[in-house]
């Protein structure tokens, strides 16, 4: 349907009708287009009368609520709210009572007519006035409840006020001009001789301390975020259940008391146990079936004694982990329900790969059958209640290795920009999520055919009717344990690629989302957990974005090979912004030695990505004009010995020209350097080829060596310290 109506309505709701893309041309979104998108939203873009009822209904409740439900402020802002009232009560006396987080109480009369008259309307022949009145209180910053009175005391409404920094944290090393160097990893690609296939968190604490006695200051991880106990294979970090929680297969399960019982001793050197954990070890990719099956069963019988000895008990064990649950509330409940339910489902043989198809009693969290289930399954939403404690304990066991060895950062974590549709935590609130729709990305250099992330989008109306409490409780439990976090799509909190279901990735459009309101949120939050806040500003990157990310204090993320200017040429890592982390290369990207030797385009090829033979000979053409001019970089700053060769056609990748352009990067400007751990080690194959799915084995690569053998290995040990003194002494 076109209509003057759903223009109107295509603006108010933020879907942006045109926009440049990664090439710098002009794309206008498709009239098609921008009404699924409405209709994800839950718009009858089908039906102009139920069209016209719906936005007439929402028009009037607008109006009819007196005060919005929040606002975002920042601390060196005046403060006014606005007010909306029949006109027969614009001439009463009112009190704003404001319920400071800190537990003080601040209170003003007012009369609306006394305030600005910004704007009125008429429902049903009363009409309605909106006034701006100014707050004449200076608020902490904070979360606080503001609340419209009566002269009697009366509560009329009540609506959250959010007092907000003008910055996120700067660590003061950095302040004073510092520039430091870390490594990037996947946890769970790390190899060790202790873990069960998959990196766990003492290994990051290993690597964690090895990294800091040679110089490191922090260490990159991947999205920790928890996954599917009952759906290994499901193993994406940017396809998470809950982005609030953690994934359980990163526990050491030997470091938990109870690991040394007889009972679990029993079950772990059993022969075919011992059998299965060898080859976990052994294989090239993480088997996550075998490992999740492994410590799940281990698990059991160590969550049996600690259930038995402590958690049913008046003991100092018992009272950290009900303290944890309570802290952890419904959000953290409602995941391990579902994670037990879904187990559940899955051992009786029903569908049970997400809640979109599990039997209808079961939904939907809040429905009566969910709370039978609970009831009838307590023990074993408490085991996975458990997961989640230890799991907490030994992330924060990590962070305080990083924190002893004065790393100036220590962990920074990574917060993936959406969940699957099967997920908990869409299933938890569904009011929240379009699930019509996904998120992605149009065409661009990393993906020509655009990208389809399979993740619902939330609805910035809903999450705004929600006092943006779910993207407050996002930053809170992301920057827990951790001295940075990493935003991945940061162009999230300004716009998003919509996809409705069904079409491809190109066929999208950009949906817009409260910026101001949630950057302000996550400077609040970074202030006070003093982490710091790098945004991934990749691919179709509006200025506006980077602009404002770099007034709040957001690290911008510069990637080296995606850092060129016109003519082709490579921008000096000195030429970087100081507020940035640089790196050379993702892991949505080839590393070193697959770039220089076009490893990502053969695999692209094996696997259909590129649609034609020309687009493949031109990504050819472009990679080898590309290394020329990064050769030629490399020696006009002379960042690579002489002898190298100066043509590339003659010129594979070696641990040489590997290490030299790394250590060129680390005389770069930016505050902070990632180095990926794949590039260290000269490996070839990516982690992870964006556009696929099945085809290629995305998320499973391991590292190939022992976290044991990195650095003690001399040559990386020197490696080591010559990022560390060029970067002394960019």
């Amino acid at each position: 349907m076109t209509s003057p109506l759903i223009d109107k309505l295509v603006d108010i709701k933020g879907v942006e009708t045109n926009y440049i893309d990664a090439w710098g041309n002009p794309e206008i979104i498709s009239e098609q287009s921008k009404c699924k998108l409405l209709g994800a939203m839950g718009y009858q873009v089908d039906n102009e009368e139920l069209l016209i009822n719906q936005v007439e209904k929402e028009f009037q409740q607008v109006w009819m609520s007196p005060l919005n439900p929040v606002q975002v402020n920042r601390e060196s802002d005046e403060l006014f709210i606005t007010v909306r009232l029949p006109i027969e009560l614009v001439n009463d006396d009112f009190v704003i009572n404001i319920e400071c987080e800190n537990n003080n109480f601040l209170e003003q009369k007012f009369v609306p007519i006394d305030g600005d008259l910004i704007n009125a309307t008429i429902i049903e022949d009363i009409e309605f006035q909106e006034y701006l009145i100014k707050i004449n209180h200076t608020l902490p910053l904070g979360y606080h409840q503001l609340r419209l009175l009566a002269d009697d005391g009366d509560q009329i409404a009540s609506m959250r006020m959010i007092m907000a920094p003008t910055s996120c944290y700067h660590p003061q090393s950095i302040l004073d001009g510092n520039k430091v160097w870390g490594l990037s990893v996947q946890l769970y690609c790390l190899r060790s001789r202790n873990n069960w296939g998959i990196g766990d968190f003492s290994d990051l604490a290993q690597l964690v301390e090895s990294a800091a006695k040679n110089g490191a200051q922090f260490i990159g991880l991947n999205p920790i975020h928890a996954l599917y106990p009952a759906n290994p294979e499901a193993c994406s970090p940017y396809g998470p259940s809950s982005r609030r929680w953690l994934n359980f297969i990163y526990l050491d399960v030997t470091a938990i008391d109870g690991y040394h019982t007889h009972d679990v001793q029993s079950l772990v050197n059993d022969v075919e146990f011992q059998r299965s954990l060898d080859n976990a070890r052994n294989v090239e990719y993480v088997d996550y079936e075998v490992v999740t099956r492994l410590k799940l069963q281990a698990l059991d019988r160590v969550f049996a004694y600690q259930n038995s000895k402590f958690l049913s008990k008046n003991t100092k064990q018992n009272k950290a982990f009900k303290t944890f649950v309570t802290q952890g509330g419904e959000s953290l409940q409602m995941l391990a329900t579902y994670d037990a339910l879904q187990e559940h489902l899955a051992s009786e043989g029903k569908p049970s790969w997400g809640w979109p198809v599990f039997p209808k009693e079961y939904a939907d969290f809040q429905s009566p059958a969910v709370s039978k289930f609970v009831k009838k399954h307590k023990n074993r939403i408490k085991f996975y209640l458990f997961l989640q404690w230890q799991a907490a304990l030994q992330l924060e066991a990590a962070n305080q290795v990083a924190k002893e060895n004065n790393m100036s950062i220590g962990i920074y974590r990574d917060l993936a920009v959406g969940v699957s549709e099967g997920s908990a935590e869409i299933w938890g609130n569904k009011d929240l999520y379009c699930t019509q729709a996904s998120v992605g990305a149009p065409p661009d250099v990393l993906g020509p055919l655009g990208q389809n992330w399979g993740l619902p989008p939330m609805d910035p109306e809903k999450l705004y009717e929600q006092q943006y409490q779910p993207i407050i409780d996002l930053f809170d439990s992301n920057m827990k344990s951790a001295g940075a976090l990493r935003i991945d799509h940061v162009m999230a909190l300004l716009r998003l690629w919509w996809v409705a279901k069904g079409d491809d990735a190109k066929e999208g459009g950009y949906v817009y989302y409260p910026v101001d309101d949630l950057l302000g949120i996550l400077a609040l939050e970074s202030q006070r957990h003093r982490s710091l806040v790098i945004g991934e500003d990749l691919g179709t990157v509006p200025e506006e974005i980077r602009v404002k990310l770099a007034e709040n204090g957001v690290y911008s993320y510069r990637v080296f090979f995606f850092e060129q200017a016109k003519d082709g040429g490579f921008y000096s890592p000195s030429d970087y912004p100081i507020q940035s982390m640089s790196t050379l290369t993702t892991h949505d990207m080839p590393t070193l030695s697959g770039y220089w030797h076009c490893y990502d385009l053969e695999l692209g090829k094996e696997l259909g990505l590129y649609p034609t033979e020309e687009i493949l000979s031109g990504l050819y053409a472009s990679r080898h004009n590309n290394k020329q001019q990064i050769l030629d970089s490399l020696h006009g700053h002379h960042a690579i010995p002489e002898w190298i060769d100066r043509k590339v056609d003659n010129l594979g990748m070696s641990k040489e020209l590997n290490y030299d352009m790394q250590i060129h990067m680390a005389t770069g400007s930016s505050a902070l350097l990632s180095l990926q751990l794949e590039d260290w080690l000269q490996m070839n194959k990516p982690v992870n080829i964006p556009g696929t799915f099945k085809e290629y084995p995305n998320w499973k690569r391991k590292l190939n060596q022992d976290l044991e053998h990195i650095f003690s290995d001399p040559e990386m040990t020197l490696l080591a310290k010559k990022l560390t003194e060029a970067r002394d002494n960019a």
